[in-house]
């Protein structure tokens, strides 16, 4: 049986095709810690920690995880406690994790995905069937806008219709004009087909605020409005005024959170990350307690390279409870960029080949591991030394 003989960290920096931000974010997206982890047979795997000092959950509940901090807990506790672990035994693996630090989740899962790929190359199988098998074979995504001007907002909707985006979120919660008329202009360009939900991320100050805000949106068919203000019990407050429903997203970061959330009622849908839960195998525990209460779920994120969004489509491919659209990249390399924008937030990428991408949906990759390889000239042309 292999074992976990070594786990480095890379620090890599993406160009991004624009700047995209959303309320409370203060850095630049894409500049990512790497996990590479070598099996006692000499296999690679490779995992990604999208750390934002940013994002966390709600009243100081979770924690910022900065590129620094992630290496930190992982150079000095999680690599060193998972040295002689036998792949596949996830299970060991978390419970290693745990007791060696509490929390820091990213760090935790970044090393977890290079687990998930080296066993899948091991035994010659997709992540997705180590998850329990393949639930769909396409990923529908949905197409971010973040905090952009209205007008480039405009021209961005345009193309993203001509290549098929059927479903597109726009980030909100900044200011109420601004974006009421944001969501005008998108629906404008997009027609009735396209389907369009909005992302607060926590940016409204009361759920009375978000109410009157939303209800001004309403007339353009929201599918659905993530997280309007922090809170499990406010955002509740906000769905039960409202016609659509409401999402969850900072709120939401495991199992026991999602418990919380059904409890509560009033909150039908629940972001899942393969990142916030601690890794794929918690990530798969938040599916199934979302699932048997009813409530649906997508798979979000934070941005990431083509290594960590692997593990997106993967647990998105495996997890019966995510039949929403994702909101999550089309990982391309520069050589397959045509000027395409669904789903492209970068100029390049570190995988090495593209995503692909068919009719508004990423195809399920079929190859071991997470699917796809790693392309060390890219990483070695990203990596950031300092």
């Amino acid at each position: 049986m292999p074992t976990i003989t070594s786990v480095e960290t890379l620090l890599v920096h993406l160009p991004t095709r624009r700047e995209h931000k959303w309320a409370g974010l203060t850095e630049v997206i894409g500049r990512y810690v790497i996990v590479r982890m070598t099996d006692s047979d000499g296999r690679i795997g490779w995992g990604e920690a999208p750390a934002l000092k940013d994002w966390g959950g709600e009243f100081g509940r979770y924690f910022g995880e900065s590129a620094q901090i992630t290496r930190g807990v992982i150079d000095t506790y999680l690599a060193p406690a998972l040295i002689g672990v036998e792949l596949g035994n996830f299970a060991e693996m978390h419970a290693r994790m745990d007791a060696v630090i509490r929390g820091y989740p990213y760090s935790k899962a970044a090393v977890e995905f290079a687990a998930y790929d080296l066993t899948g190359r091991w035994l010659g199988v997709p992540v997705h069937t180590l998850l329990g098998g393949k639930a769909r074979e396409r990923i529908p995504v949905t197409h971010s806008i973040g905090l952009i001007p209205i007008e480039e907002a405009r021209a961005e909707v345009a193309k993203l219709v001509r290549e098929g985006v059927k479903t597109i979120k726009v980030k909100i919660g900044v200011d109420p004009e601004r974006d009421v008329a944001m969501v005008d202009a998108v629906r404008e360009v997009a027609g009735d087909a396209v389907e369009i939900c909005v992302d607060a991320n926590e940016g409204y100050k009361t759920p009375g605020e978000a109410v009157q805000i939303v209800r001004r949106m309403e007339k353009n068919r929201l599918k659905y409005v993530e997280q309007p203000v922090m809170g499990i019990d406010r955002i509740a407050e906000v769905g039960r005024r409202i016609d659509a429903p409401v999402m969850a997203d900072e709120s939401a970061w495991n199992a026991h959170d999602s418990i919380q959330i059904i409890r509560c009622g009033g909150i039908q849908i629940v972001s899942i990350y393969t990142t916030k839960a601690g890794g794929l195998y918690k990530a798969m525990e938040v599916g199934a307690v979302c699932r048997a209460a009813g409530i649906v779920c997508n798979v979000n994120g934070s941005i990431e390279t083509g290594i960590g969004n692997l593990a997106n489509v993967q647990l998105a491919a495996a997890c019966p409870a995510v039949t929403l659209s994702c909101v999550i990249p089309v990982s391309t390399p520069a050589e397959a960029q045509h000027g395409q924008v669904g789903g492209i937030y970068y100029k390049d990428d570190l995988l090495a080949e593209p995503m692909q991408f068919v009719d508004g949906a990423i195809v399920v990759p079929s190859g071991p591991g997470m699917g796809i390889d790693v392309s060390m000239d890219k990483v070695e042309k990203y990596q950031v030394r300092d």
